[in-house]
Formats: C-alpha cells, sequence, structure tokens
C-alpha cells in the first residue's frame, strides 16, 4: 500500500522518509494517476479541513476512491462538534484530570504531532487522544471548570507548526511512518486481514474461547489472516479489513467507538455501529416495535410525568428496564407499589426516559440468531434456578444462567421464527439474538440484542463449525461487495 503525504504546497513538508511520498492536494484530486491507483493510505496535512476546501476534498475523494485516508472525512467532522468531542472524550477523563493536575491556569492548549507532545508528562494524553481523533497534527483546547474540560480539539495547520516544535515534529513524524502498521514488512498470502476484538477479563463474553478459535480456523479456511484485538489496539483498526465485535456492546463504551471508527475507515463491521445505537436502547426498541405492530408485551415509556400510571396501566408485579440494559441486568421485577416508587426514583435519576412492562412469566425464552435477515440459528434459553430471568446475578455461581436447548428450524413454532425476522429486519442485515417468548400461541418480541452470544457448545450444537464458517462467509461477500463498488465507481 503506498504511503502519499498530501499537502497545500510541497514546501509545507521539507521532510525525506524512505517509501513515503509527497504531493500537492491539487496533484492528488485531479492526476488520473491518482485516481485509478488501486491501493493507497493518504496522510492528509492540507493546512485546512473546511468544508468544501481542497483539505475537505483530498479526503473525501480518498473514500470514494478506496484509499485509507488520515484524518478520514468523519474525523474532520468530528471534531466541529462540541458535542461529539466530549462524549468521544469521556472515557479518557480520568487521564486527562491526572495529566493536567498540577497546571495552575484556567486554559490550556496542547499540541500533539503524530500522536506525541514535546513534554514527557503529556505523552498518555496526547497518545489517547490521538487515537481517538486520527490526524497527524492535533491542537487540544482545555478549559478548567471544577475539573478539566476538553474544550475543543482541531487540526494544526503544517505551516503553523511552530519552529521551535519542528524538530520534534520531524523525529514524532519519522517515527510514525516506521512503524510495521504503515510498511509492507508483514507479508501474508492471506485475501483479507480480520480483527476480532475481545475483552480478555469480561467475565460473561458473547464468545468464549473455543468458539473465538472456531471464528479464526473458520476464517483461515477463506483466506483471512485473523487476530484478536483489544480496546488497546484502537489506533490499529486501519490495518484490517474487518472487524467482529466478541465484546459485550454499548454506547458509551469503547465497542462503540471501535464500530464507528471501522465504519467510518470503511471496514465491514459486526456489529456495525447503528446496530448497537438501535438495540442497546430498550426505549428506541419499544418506539420502532410499537409503531411497526409487531407484538411486544404490554409496554409503557416511563418519564417523570406519568410515573403515577404504571399500576394502572401495567398492574403488579411488573418489569422496569433501564434502556441499557442487558444480560438481565438493569431489568428489575416489582411486586409492590413501595418497591415500585424506589425503583422508579432510581432509574429515572440516571435516565428520563425507561421501560415498564407487564409481568410475563415463562418456563423459557426462545433465542433466535439471524444473520443477513434469515435465521441462522434457535435456542430455548431456561430460567435460571428460583429466578423469572435466564440470568440471575445473585445467585450462586453454578445458578447464575439455566439450561439451554439449540432446536431445530423444523421444531420452530412459525409465529416464532416470523415475529424474530419481523422484529430483526427492522434494525439492519447485521447479526441479531432476538428473544422471545411464546405465549398462548403467540410470540412477543422481548428484545433484540446486536451481539449475540455465539458460544461453542451452546448455539453452534446443530450448525457445528458451519456456524462460524456462515457469519464469515458473509464478512467476506460484504468485503467483496464493498470492494467491487468502488471499483466500479472508478473512470475507465
Amino acid at each position: 500500500m503506498r504511503k502519499l503525504v498530501v499537502v497545500n504546497n510541497p514546501k509545507d513538508w521539507d521532510i525525506d522518509i524512505e517509501e513515503v511520498e509527497v504531493i500537492d492536494a491539487q496533484r492528488y484530486l485531479t492526476d488520473p494517476a491518482y485516481i485509478e491507483m488501486k491501493s493507497a493510505r493518504v496522510f492528509n496535512l492540507c493546512r485546512s479541513y473546511k468544508y468544501q476546501s481542497s483539505g475537505y476534498y483530498v479526503s473525501l475523494l480518498a473514500e470514494a476512491r478506496g484509499h485509507r485516508a488520515i484524518p478520514n472525512v468523519t474525523t474532520i467532522q468530528d471534531m466541529k462538534s462540541q458535542t461529539i468531542v466530549r462524549a468521544i472524550t469521556d472515557e479518557i477523563n480520568e487521564t486527562i484530570q491526572k495529566s493536567l493536575s498540577k497546571l495552575k491556569s484556567k486554559s490550556f492548549t496542547l499540541s500533539i504531532y503524530f500522536g506525541q507532545n514535546v513534554a514527557k508528562q503529556y505523552e498518555k494524553l496526547s497518545k489517547q487522544l490521538h487515537d481517538l481523533f486520527q490526524a497527524p497534527l492535533l491542537r487540544a483546547q482545555f478549559v478548567y471548570n471544577k475539573e478539566w474540560v476538553l474544550e475543543s480539539i482541531s487540526p494544526i495547520p503544517v505551516n503553523e507548526v511552530p519552529e521551535h516544535h519542528m524538530r520534534y515534529m520531524m523525529k514524532y513524524a519519522k517515527a510514525y511512518f516506521a512503524r510495521n502498521r504503515f510498511s509492507s514488512a508483514r507479508v501474508s498470502k492471506k485475501v483479507y486481514d480480520l480483527a476480532i476484538l475481545v475483552n480478555p477479563t469480561e467475565k460473561d463474553p458473547p464468545s468464549n474461547d473455543k468458539a473465538l478459535q472456531n471464528f479464526i480456523d473458520a476464517a483461515g479456511s477463506l483466506g483471512f489472516y485473523t487476530e484478536l484485538i483489544t480496546k488497546e489496539d484502537y489506533r490499529r483498526l486501519s490495518e484490517f479489513d474487518a472487524l467482529l465485535i466478541r465484546e459485550t456492546t454499548s454506547v458509551n463504551h469503547h465497542t462503540y467507538r471501535f464500530a464507528r471508527r471501522a465504519h467510518a475507515d470503511g471496514l465491514v463491521v459486526i456489529d456495525d455501529p447503528v446496530s448497537i445505537l438501535r438495540c442497546t436502547n430498550k426505549v428506541y426498541l419499544a418506539e420502532l416495535l410499537t409503531k411497526a405492530k409487531v407484538s411486544i408485551p404490554k409496554t409503557m415509556i416511563i418519564h417523570r410525568d406519568n410515573c403515577v400510571k404504571v399500576v394502572e396501566e401495567l398492574g403488579l408485579p411488573c418489569v422496569l428496564k433501564k434502556p441499557d440494559s442487558s444480560f438481565s441486568q438493569g431489568v428489575v421485577k416489582v411486586k409492590t407499589e413501595e418497591e415500585l416508587q424506589e425503583q422508579l426514583k432510581d432509574m429515572l435519576y440516571e435516565s428520563d426516559l425507561i421501560i415498564g412492562q407487564e409481568f410475563t412469566p415463562t418456563d423459557f425464552d426462545w433465542r433466535i440468531g439471524i444473520l443477513d435477515k434469515q435465521p441462522l440459528y434457535a435456542c430455548k434459553y431456561f430460567m435460571a434456578k428460583d429466578h423469572w430471568q435466564i440470568y440471575n446475578w445473585e445467585g450462586k455461581k453454578k445458578d447464575v444462567s439455566g439450561n439451554f436447548e439449540t432446536v431445530p428450524f423444523a421444531d420452530v413454532p412459525f409465529n416464532v421464527l416470523h415475529t424474530a425476522l419481523k422484529a430483526a429486519n427492522l434494525i439492519g442485515d447485521g447479526l441479531y439474538g432476538v428473544d422471545l417468548k411464546e405465549i398462548d400461541g403467540k410470540a412477543y418480541i422481548i428484545e433484540v440484542n446486536d451481539n449475540p452470544n455465539i458460544d461453542a457448545g451452546v448455539e453452534d450444537q446443530i450448525l457445528k463449525k458451519e456456524l462460524y464458517l456462515t457469519i464469515l462467509k458473509s464478512i467476506k461477500r460484504r468485503i467483496e461487495l464493498q470492494k467491487n463498488i468502488v471499483n466500479n465507481n472508478e473512470p475507465s
């Protein structure tokens, strides 16, 4: 993959780095050689990324050509929104406070050159900000109001780097481009590169170790180079063609940031960021399913103005759910009005809207796995011992979860399968796990999960290794479709 540094004026970049080609923006935008180039990594060091400027078009057209741009258009847009900046950097707040704790002023500007700063005490903060906003040169503005807050982050025009910082920037640039991730040192006969995001310390991950190995084996048989990555590998995402997330997802979490970044970089992603947004919020799901007339238990979106009507609407006992609840956590059953008021107070303190549902006890929940809008597997998950949910996190270790039964599609009631497909297809064409209850011959959606369990010995009992192959074939097909679209859009 060729490495291109694109600047407005070649004099802006008087640094000779092996295997790095320096060109001006006008040439990159108009020269047929770059329009037709099949594979390139474009480091956009233009003086401005303002909308419809040449710097903006360099990143925009790089994406259209199938080149990898740093920064890409999503990053450029993110930096313009204070709301997005605050949301994205919330996870590194501890690093911000610790790094700036000794400052006496009320404001501070941090210059970041290729992920580094000239002062060693800001090394960690610089690296983390660069990981979040992948642009070569960044200026982060902080203000102090009870605590340090990142007020804005913006690119530094290459011609505005202070003279006394130039030798540092040159040193950091050479180290940056020398990294293996930007070289062709890794010789591989594999067709595509796949990253599987995992958390080795997660107590109940969506895939156990054996399942992860099955994914790797299936990927290898289809021509993938596969690597397990963790949240520390955020900056390496652009090395890969696809990302498979096998860590429990959440919006205010690095999993969503990974999905969002991978999607912006043109990778095929399961779970894609839109599916994560839609599935992890129970309020959204309730509204979506109700509007589409998909059967769900009697449901109420509760807020401070209508919370007095819960008993009237749902009766007791009833179930309360936090919007981002998962794996039975953040879901409570209340039996009395006293319990109801106590839980409402706590939940509405955290979220302006929560979900209330009538209590519909069953011996088991159906889980229908769906991929590419087609059923993938079917399981019965039985309730945990002496509990009303599949998981009982307060029970004994051996009784945390109930039994399971993997079921052939021929034995799944039509209404269960049909309702599951209808619900999942409202979300997208990704990998989903739809939970349903069957009551008096009718199927009711409980939730749609964007990150369903794929555990060896459970969901794969019928399909065996074909389950993993089916998922990897879908990823490969998506990559090839994406590449065909890019190639077909190129001028002949």
